[in-house]
């Protein structure tokens, strides 16, 4: 009970809640993907729960890659697609989304996704369904029978930028600038060459030759 309090009012404090949202609403889904829905003019995200991206792909030790973000919409969909609902808003979130939990034939929706392996426990803001969470993972239920990153996980890795390991014409020295001002350049196969990245806008540069770098004023990277 004192984690699910905690994990309740995290949620609050992330996203306060609007003095002028009313608190219970009811209508028909739209379903848009596979933890928000629409009804009415108002968008709805699920109170504690967290479903793949419509764009995620999963798989992986062994399992084939596959569009498991759009196959829970489309599961969500044809099972909730104007449905009537009841949701009780317990939170606003950033996007101008009310965070509810909402039920659908007397049934907590949120909980019946995670029981059904169609989403996880978004355990950032709430414990109530990870005991669900845990039933499902062990029936090997829905997304649980197959290989499977997080939603989280998915988003935190979408948001990672590659880093350009060649310019354009082939050359592969990175002349960089350090917090220090101190020009060093990296070549392939040094232990940092890999995290740098070069950004001209601040005078680095890439060198096609070690003479290069070195009669531009760069010392090569001890490492």
């Amino acid at each position: 009970m004192v984690r699910l309090w905690c994990g309740f009012l995290v949620l609050c404090l992330a996203w306060p809640v609007d003095a002028g949202v009313a608190p219970e609403f009811s209508g028909r889904l739209r379903v848009i993907d596979g933890d928000t829905f629409a009804i009415g003019d108002r968008r709805v995200r699920l109170f504690g729960v967290d479903a793949p991206e419509k764009k995620q792909r999963c798989g992986g030790a062994g399992v084939p890659m596959w569009q498991c973000g759009a196959w829970v919409t489309g599961e969500v969909r044809a099972r909730y697609q104007d449905q009537p609902a009841r949701c009780v808003v317990l939170a606003q979130d950033h996007y101008g989304r009310s965070v509810a939990r909402c039920f659908v034939r007397g049934e907590d929706l949120g909980q019946t996704l995670v029981r059904g392996g169609l989403a996880f426990a978004y355990r950032n803001y709430s414990m109530l369904y990870v005991p669900d969470e845990r039933q499902a993972a062990s029936r090997k239920a829905g997304l649980h029978a197959v290989g499977v990153q997080s939603p989280a996980e998915f988003r935190r890795a979408s948001r990672k930028k590659p880093v350009q390991q060649v310019r354009a014409d082939g050359c592969a020295i990175k002349g960089n600038i350090s917090r220090t001002k101190e020009r060093i350049y990296h070549m392939p196969g040094q232990r940092f060459y890999a995290r740098v990245s070069i950004n001209e806008a601040r005078n680095e540069r890439w060198f096609c030759t070690e003479n290069d770098a070195i009669a531009a004023g760069w010392r090569k990277a001890k490492q």
